[in-house]
């Protein structure tokens, strides 16, 4: 286990009773080392359990194991979470009691989530299946679930809440600046133009008052220049570091757009022009910064030294104007099909292709919107002209049957739905995971099956295959 137990005799008091637990002094989570307290006050936020953490580490702790809770309340936790359960399922499971012991005497505490644990251990001893949306957490006593409460170097309570993640995520300002202030060996620096400091660390840490500060740096785009800077999370440091190393690059190669202008035809110059946002220059810039990604992937990732990044550099001014000049070729013809198709959709309409042609134009707008080349990225672009090629079917399609058009969106509509519910439930102070992220262009690609079945798919895809997905995330 995770924890080292101590017993204390925990006194309040105003209150009536002592409490006498199983109560560690401690909270250990990898290499961290958390102050546990214990609060006898009924009826109050703070009720039960209280797991101290100091602002600066904030980015560290994770929800994981917390869900068991310390030893000398899991029993009555497990008890309370089976009376939560409905009736039809709580009657399996009877005495609570009795069964709490049970899968307590044979489950890893903290090996794998508590419910998890719970749902396969109850199925072994009775053959029920219990579904993870059964479990009322709502009707668990507060005294049985952890509050997390964030501290200063001085231990003075910052927030509180039994939310960790809303926590980390209305924190996340100060915690960044906590991180920045115990950077005191110049680490942090702004306005560079080459690459002139030292190595990069791709994790940094700093000791402060008995514990480790952990901190991940990048490259940062300044426009004009890049700084360093640290950052709470690996992800974040990657988002940097990527505009960052790509800023710092561009700085140091000569620009591709005199090359573009002179080897591009005339046609796709024309077609750049059907941008349906901002300035041509906006687009090209956008062109550039797509290449840049694509040769910093082509490379092998990110680089870390001096010397990487010379080899780097040779390396994107080398194949930097024929990559960007491929790249502006495909976004033309992507924008000359998004005008036509758009064009398409505007005067007069038959009143039942009002609603095919309203989620037409909120699929364009979500696949052609300002930065989409570098976001979607250069693997991307082909998918999407085949996405607006088969729009293009699909509206030549619309006036022949509008009731199957109108059933295959109602398919569309249904997944699409479940994905944003799923991605309102995902911890806002986290990214979200690449296959989270892709279950955007599988929609999209469930779309081309059903619209435009012609033009084919990148894999197999169904209306089914991605409710599955969705639901095991």
């Amino acid at each position: 286990e995770l924890l080292n137990f101590e017993r204390s005799f925990l006194i309040n008091d105003d209150a009536e009773q002592v409490s006498k637990l199983d109560f560690p002094n401690f909270w250990h989570q990898g290499n961290l080392k958390l102050k546990l307290t214990y609060q006898f006050e009924p009826g109050s936020d703070a009720d039960g359990v209280t797991v101290h953490i100091p602002l600066p580490l904030l980015n560290q702790v994770e929800m994981t194991g917390f869900d068991w809770q310390i030893p000398g309340l899991r029993e009555e936790l497990v008890i309370a979470l089976i009376k939560s359960l409905p009736k039809s399922y709580r009657r399996n499971f009877v005495p609570a009691p009795n069964y709490a012991q049970a899968f307590l005497s044979c489950a890893v505490p903290l090996e794998k989530p508590l419910l998890d644990t719970l749902i396969y251990e109850l199925r072994r001893m009775t053959g029920v299946t219990v579904e993870a949306e059964h479990w009322n957490w709502e009707q668990i006593p507060s005294h049985l679930k952890m509050t997390f409460r964030v501290v200063d170097e001085n231990g003075k309570k910052i927030a509180e809440s039994m939310n960790l993640d809303e926590l980390k995520f209305n924190l996340k300002d100060r915690v960044q600046e906590s991180i920045s202030a115990v950077a005191d060996d110049g680490i942090e620096q702004s306005g560079l133009h080459i690459w002139s400091f030292a190595d990069l660390p791709q994790c940094y840490e700093q000791k402060q008052r008995g514990f480790s500060v952990k901190a991940f740096p990048a490259i940062v785009d300044e426009k004009d220049a890049v700084g360093i800077k640290l950052f709470e999370t690996e992800f974040e440091q990657a988002v940097a570091m990527q505009q960052g190393l790509r800023r710092l690059l561009l700085l140091n190669v000569p620009s591709p757009i005199k090359y573009l202008h002179e080897k591009l035809p005339n046609k796709a110059k024309l077609g750049l022009y059907f941008t349906p946002f901002g300035r041509v220059l906006d687009l090209i810039d956008d062109c550039i910064a797509c290449a840049v990604d694509k040769l910093i992937a082509d490379f092998g990732g990110f680089v870390w030294d001096e010397a990487g990044f010379e080899k780097l550099r040779d390396f994107v001014r080398e194949n930097l104007n024929e990559v960007t000049v491929d790249i502006a070729q495909k976004v033309e013809q992507i924008l000359s099909l998004n005008y036509a198709l758009n064009q398409r959709l505007k005067g007069k309409m038959d009143f039942t292709m009002a609603f095919a042609f309203s989620d037409i134009k909120a699929q364009l707008s979500g696949l052609i919107y300002p930065g989409f080349v570098q976001k979607s990225g250069y693997d991307r672009l082909p998918d999407l002209q085949r996405y607006l090629q088969a729009v293009d079917k699909r509206i030549d399609k619309l006036a022949q049957d509008v009731n199957r058009d109108r059933a295959a969106m109602l398919r569309v509509e249904q997944v699409q739905q479940a994905y944003q519910q799923l991605l309102a439930k995902l911890p806002k102070s986290k990214p979200i995971s690449d296959e989270v992220a892709e279950i955007r262009y599988m929609i999209e690609e469930l779309r081309v099956s059903l619209f435009a079945q012609q033009l084919g798919t990148k894999y197999q895809v169904s209306d089914k295959r991605i409710l599955n997905i969705i639901n095991n995330i």
